[in-house]
């Protein structure tokens, strides 16, 4: 009962102090998603994008139409055992799902590498220090370093890195970590999601371009 009164005080309060201020995403993705913006380009019409399980903000953050954007969410489609035939995609997206994978994760990897082009941008984003959650379970964490790891066999690892810092459990506490973040760099709660301490892993993130044995340009290099 405390906690509930407590959460919905600081929402109000919080919904209050960032009335009028252009926002972005929720603190565990603000900062994630400004550096992965740094991988967007302008796409051709004739690429597409796989975006697992809701993950097509990202997949748009990378500069990809909603037309280039196929939808592949749980339960119809499993990444342990995607239903897409090999090299077809020019990026694959699994935003914040490879900790909900109920199988193998190197399986699950495997399968985003083998659904995409040789050349094609692969990019899973994973979470660290954050409370259990999300449906049909949570059975994973990772470092920037196990994500990397987990994609070096198939691909040429562009970026593998990390945001977090201890505020963010005092978010999680408040129940504002679903609120979106103002962009004034002034205001507290943009300070606080720009925040980066190395040693406390919030989102974590890899970014992969698949190899291409015979060194092909691609429509998918970034």
């Amino acid at each position: 009962m405390l906690r509930t009164l407590i959460t919905s005080i600081s929402r109000s309060l919080y919904r209050l102090a960032t009335i009028g201020l252009a926002k972005g995403p929720h603190v565990s993705r603000y900062t994630m998603y400004a550096k992965l913006a740094a991988h967007r380009r302008e796409r051709k019409p004739g690429e597409r994008a796989l975006a697992i399980s809701g993950s097509e903000d990202l997949v748009r953050l990378l500069g990809f139409g909603q037309e280039q954007i196929t939808d592949a969410s749980y339960p119809e489609c499993n990444i342990l055992g995607l239903p897409f035939e090999d090299d077809r995609f020019d990026a694959v997206v699994s935003d914040q799902v490879i900790e909900h994978v109920e199988g193998d994760p190197f399986a699950a990897v495997a399968e985003s590498f083998r659904v995409v082009k040789p050349g094609g941008l692969v990019v899973h984003t994973s979470c660290f220090m954050t409370p259990v959650h999300g449906s049909p379970g949570d059975f994973w964490r990772f470092t920037p370093e196990g994500l990397a790891l987990l994609v070096k066999p198939f691909g040429d690892i562009i970026e593998a890195d990390a945001w977090g810092n201890p505020l963010v459990l005092l978010y999680g506490f408040l129940g504002l970590r679903r609120e979106p973040v103002p962009h004034a760099a002034w205001h507290p709660a943009h300070r606080i999601a720009a925040w980066n301490v190395r040693s406390w892993p919030m989102s974590t993130w890899v970014v992969a371009r698949k190899h291409d044995p015979l060194g092909q340009a691609t429509a998918s290099n970034a």
